[in-house]
């Protein structure tokens, strides 16, 4: 058929009164209608006209031309309205852009009719409004710092907030939605979505038959996931449950052959929720709606995913789900269940609180080792059963009635059955990893075993830094305690024992502390250790600071595993009358009994602070916020207030205000109350504590909103506190997206103000920790040379942050950044604080013995508690060194450790499938010896040799004449061929001694002989084994494989303490021998014995060392009066 040119006759043809011309008419114009719809435009009435009479038999195509028609326009919405009505006429399978846009429309409306209809249900229950915190804040403090502010804050809740549209899908008004910006969309978030459009029923009808449709249309190719993400966004759970459903129906339908692959559709279907759910939906009420449902999904599967379900009953606080599964897998008696039940229990150590596994052991059936526990002074029960009362938290507990009936039906189930012997034994193995004993053991002996630390580079700072300066002693000691963290390694301090012998007053505390990061997890000789360092009832007592220093240590060696000790601390604390050993007893007690809960040692905490003493009470406040991480107590949070209010003393409301954040750990919209009145606060310390409120409540959630008020108040705070930690704050906000964070800083590191530029490098040190990324080191490099010394600290500090583990194979720049630092520790000219900031960098680059990365999240993809908050107080170091020590909290052992089901450590190895020199250890630093000087070649004049050529004449002249003179002699003269070879070999042997000088030269000069390294890569094999409690990145976890027949993991391993399953229990096994138990059960030195163990005796100078009294200590000797001495005059007098 002829083209048409013109529409004219056809759109005549709509005038005429017979139902066939006017069907022709709109056949033909929907044909040609890309081409025509210039002059249909002007009869555009005339088809709507035709698709409202209902005697017009073809109304939905009349209706399909408008919408093109519309389309053309650019009035998307009677497009989309008129394609709706066209019905079946509307192709969604058919390409085309019309049919594109016109879906992706029609997505955004069902996703804002949806979200109306679906509105947020708080994170609190229904009927329980949120605690109203009664505090001494202005009477201002009313949703927004500011009305500017207001619009764009994190502190504004979610319900008034107004942000322009962000649907994933979106399409059309793409300038609301920008993909670059970190976070993706705002799924869950309301206000995120355009006011949808009044839509009538019949219309709202085919927009749910188009919708369905569309679903269908995804079903039937597998595309579940995007159903998913339009389900999310659209707040329609109803959606999501039918999607994986479907999926596992599916997955059912196709037989067992599915069924038995690696992973499955529906696993699939459900990690990538999941990974929603935690990364992308910025709303908690949302988020504990959806893992709700995927709770409720998986314990209606036969065969669930028991992983998936502990990562949920974490992140809710299901306790009474979690000791339920438990019980479920230990019943089931077969060997493959008891070891899911062992990993699962792993996994709720690494992800849990303390408060929440202790309620988990307290659900489990009791076993003859129930008293245990209180024995070693387990203080948490009683606590923990009145602080589940009293820590009504900001947001409270939604699923707390759901658990009392679960509870009671447990309890009467265990007592009517009795437990047989396996059952016992695998519940009281379940209860020792979910203490950590078991875990804290197996990290212990991988890094003893596996320790790299180079002990030259330890040296070398020593001898750079002078150790009478005690920032410089607090360096190497803080380069020593994280180069050795967890390793139990102190033979630096023994070897050193005059250095050491130079730490006074806080040195000697920060010294004393180190013991804790470099023993930490030695939990079955922690108090024995540090027994010749802690405070004694004796006449003759130790130095304070010596004293103080080792609870601290105490404290760090039982990180968040308080079990054990937190009866002596809180004695030894309440015991105290020294202000320094106070100040060590509460960071002890904090550490130790992190996220307990307590409120027998908050309320002894508070105590303390309320004698007002500025030295204690800054450690007080701390460790009240860390007894009470993340509970939101607001008895404890209006305590905290009115005090920081009240006192004087900038140190304590410092402390106070980073426990208030604390508090608010993970709390996330939750915290918004307590932000907005501590950023109103003129104290420009309380608003340093509200930007850290928001650092930790939106923690790893990658939030819009609460970046977005971070960036207003780096820029406009009149504090430079206060904007330095705004900055260094979307380091914590923003980790789980590390590649975001170089683009969002990169002005900021310009800024004219130094303090902005120092938490630039923190931001990136801290978000993009141990993943080598270039954007990050591109930024920081030229930073290193910046002009303010504190600005180079931070660029140092974060780039041994970043570059931990990596080698050359990994990042090339990683030798030019040691180098660096090997200089700028040696440079005479530097400034104490980029030394200082040197000296940390170079333990942290080798971090436990060059096997722990910095890691804020766990393996599994869950926030990690300890790591994150050890972070947070790291950053403190600015305003007091010894909270360095708290880094150790952050880093995490980068190893695959295989356990069977008995709980021991079998002898086999694992694949992994790259060279291996791309994961290996770098090497280590090599010793120069000194180099003799060259010796400098005389300067010959030119008079010399004149005077040496007729020298040489006269000696031919003489020799001519003797030879007259005597005839019977005949002297032998040497022939010139002879005498030539003689000048040639020494040539010769010059040259040679040259070449080989030059050789050496070149070979100094190309780093780390790069030739040689790609040489030897080139040769390598791809693939080789390695064997149990091995080294492994996370970067190289996926290259790994378990090839052995015998032991199977039970799960994809992720790194850390992987169950295997033993496929041949009947065969003999070989065990690994310990190492650690095996250096620690060496007999200790008995009263008669001759022989002293050469190891006793260096623990032992340590301990004189470090507890010798100061001579300016209280109490201490007094030094002697100056000689008198007599002057003349006032002018001499003033020029002394």
């Amino acid at each position: 058929m002829v083209a048409l040119t013109s529409a004219a006759g056809l759109v005549g043809f709509l005038s005429e009164p017979d139902n066939a011309l006017r069907t022709f008419a709109l056949e033909r114009l929907n044909e040609e209608i890309d081409l025509l719809w210039p002059e249909v435009s002007g009869s555009i009435g005339q088809i709507e006209a035709l698709y409202e009479d209902e005697s017009f038999p073809e109304r939905e195509l009349a209706a399909l031309v408008a919408a093109k028609v519309y389309y053309q326009l650019q009035e998307y919405n009677e497009s989309m309205v008129f394609a709706l009505g066209a019905g079946k006429l509307f192709n969604l399978d058919q390409p085309g852009e019309f049919e594109d846009t016109i879906v992706a429309k029609c997505v955004d409306t069902y996703i804002a009719l949806s979200a109306m209809h679906n509105p947020p249900t708080p994170a609190s229950t229904a009927n329980q409004p949120l605690p109203q915190l009664t505090t001494a804040f202005p009477s201002n403090a009313n949703g927004g710092a500011s009305t500017s502010a207001g619009l764009t804050s994190p502190t504004t809740p979610f319900s008034q907030s107004t942000l322009p549209s962000k649907s994933l899908l979106s399409r059309v008004d793409s300038s609301g939605f920008d993909p670059s910006v970190p976070g993706g969309g705002n799924a869950g978030v309301p206000g995120s979505h355009p006011s949808p459009l009044a839509l009538s029923r019949n219309v709202q009808k085919s927009l749910q038959a188009i919708i369905r449709r569309l679903f269908e249309s995804c079903y039937e190719v597998g595309a579940y996931q995007q159903v998913v993400g339009i389900a999310i966004e659209a707040r329609n759970l109803d959606v999501l449950r039918e999607t994986i459903l479907r999926a596992s129906q599916e997955e059912k339908r196709r037989g067992k052959k599915a069924a038995t692959a690696a992973t499955g559709k529906s696993e699939e279907l459900m990690e990538y929720v999941l990974d929603i759910c935690m990364n992308v939906v910025q709303e908690r009420g949302l988020r504990n709606e959806i893992l709700r449902l995927i709770l409720d999904l998986l314990n209606d599967i036969p065969n669930p995913d028991y992983f998936s379900i502990a990562k949920c009953v974490v992140y809710l606080d299901q306790h009474s789900m979690a000791s339920n599964m438990l019980k479920q897998l230990v019943e089931r008696g077969d060997g493959r269940s008891l070891a899911v039940a062992y990993q699962i229990s792993f996994d709720l150590y690494d992800n849990g609180t303390q408060e929440f596994l202790t309620k988990v052991m307290d659900e489990l059936p009791e076993t003859e080792e129930k008293e245990q526990p209180t024995a070693n002074g387990d203080v948490n029960h009683q606590p923990k059963a009145d602080g589940a009362q009293e820590t009504d938290s900001l947001l409270a507990n939604a699923d707390n009635s759901n658990e009392a009936p679960a509870t009671s039906t447990i309890v009467s189930r265990s007592k009517q059955k009795p437990l047989t012997e396996e059952e016992k034994k695998a519940f009281s193995s379940i209860r020792q990893i979910l203490r950590g004993t078991k875990s804290i053991e197996l990290n212990l002996e991988f890094l003893f075993r596996n320790n790299h630390a180079d002990r030259n580079i330890l040296n070398k700072v020593r001898d750079s830094l002078e150790a009478r300066n005690s920032i410089f002693h607090s360096g190497v000691t803080f380069a020593n305690a994280f180069m050795n963290s967890g390793t139990a390694s102190d033979s630096f301090l023994r070897e050193n024992l005059e250095w050491l012998g130079k730490a006074v007053n806080w040195s000697k505390f920060t010294a004393t502390a180190a013991l804790g990061v470099i023993h930490r997890g030695n939990i079955s000789n922690g108090q024995k250790l540090l027994e010749p360092y802690l405070p004694k009832e004796t006449a003759v007592a130790n130095s304070a600071y010596s004293q103080g220093g080792s609870l601290y240590a105490l404290g760090l060696i039982y990180t968040n595993h308080g079990t054990h000790v937190l009866d002596y601390l809180r004695t030894q604390f309440n015991k105290a009358t020294e202000e320094v050993v106070q100040h060590g007893g509460a960071l002890g007690l904090g550490v130790a009994g992190m996220a307990t809960g307590s409120d027998e040692i908050y309320e002894e905490l508070r105590n303390v602070l309320y004698t007002d003493s500025a030295i204690n009470g800054e450690a007080v406040g701390l460790s009240m916020g860390l007894v009470m991480l993340g509970t939101g107590n607001i008895k404890a949070l209006e305590d905290m207030i009115q005090y920081a209010h009240d006192t004087q003393h900038e140190k304590i409301v410092r402390g106070l205000a980073m426990g208030m954040a604390l508090i608010m750990y993970a709390r996330q919209e939750a915290a918004d109350e307590l932000i907005n009145g501590l950023l109103e606060d003129p104290d420009p310390t309380l608003r340093y504590g509200g930007i850290m409120t928001i650092a930790l409540a939106y923690c790893g959630t990658g939030s819009n909103k609460a970046v977005r008020k971070l960036l207003h108040v780096a820029v406009s705070d009149v504090s430079d506190d206060v904007r330095r930690v705004a900055v260094m704050s979307l380091g914590f906000v923003l980790f789980r997206k590390p590649g975001s964070v170089p683009r969002m800083v990169e002005l900021l590191a310009e800024s004219y103000n130094p303090h902005v530029r120092y938490g630039a490098t923190m931001a990136l040190g801290i978000a993009c920790a141990g993943t080598g990324l270039d954007e990050a080191v591109d930024l920081l490099e030229p930073m290193m040379k910046d002009s303010t010394d504190f600005v180079r600290q931070g660029a140092l500090i974060s780039l041994s942050m970043i570059m931990v583990q990596q080698n050359e194979a990994m990042n090339p720049k990683v030798a030019t950044i040691r180098k660096t630092l090997q200089k700028v520790i040696s440079d005479r000219h530097e400034d104490a604080m980029a030394k200082f900031g040197c000296a940390l960098a170079l333990g942290i680059i080798d971090a436990g013995g060059r096997n722990c990365s910095i890691g804020l999240q766990t393996q599994t993809g869950n926030l990690n508690m300890a790591a994150i908050v050890g972070m947070a107080v790291f950053t403190q170091y600015w305003y007091w060194f010894p909270l360095t020590h708290f880094l150790a909290l952050s880093f995490t052992p980068t190893a695959i450790i295989g356990v069977d089901q008995e709980l021991e450590i079998p002898s086999f190895k694992f694949h992994s499938a790259t060279r291996p020199s791309m994961f290996d250890y770098p090497p280590e630093q090599e010793i120069k010896t000194e180099e003799a000087p060259e010796k400098v070649k005389t300067a010959v004049l030119s008079t010399t040799n004149q005077a040496k050529r007729r020298k040489q004449l006269k000696e031919r002249q003489q020799r001519r004449e003797s030879m007259d003179v005597d005839p019977g002699q005949t002297p032998t003269t040497p022939k010139p061929d002879e005498e030539m070879k003689d000048v040639e070999d020494g040539k010769k042997d010059e040259s040679a001694v040259v070449d080989d000088a030059k050789d050496a030269k070149e070979k100094e000069s190309t780093p780390n002989g790069e030739g040689s390294i790609k040489k030897k890569i080139e040769k390598e094999k791809v693939g080789y084994d390695l064997e149990n409690m091995s080294r492994v990145l996370p970067a190289q976890v996926k290259y790994i494989s378990f090839p052995e027949a015998r032991y199977v993991p039970v799960k994809k391993p992720t790194g850390g303490v992987v169950l295997l399953t033993d496929t041949k229990p009947e065969e003999p096994k070989t065990l690994l021998e310990l190492k650690v138990k095996k250096s620690s059960s060496a007999p200790a030195p008995t009263a008669g014995a001759d022989a002293v163990d050469p190891a006793q005796a260096n623990a032992e100078n340590i301990a004189a060392v470090l507890g010798a009294v100061d001579e300016d200590d209280e109490g201490g000797e007094e030094a002697d009066a100056p000689a008198e001495f007599d002057y003349e005059s006032a002018g001499e007098e003033g020029d002394r």
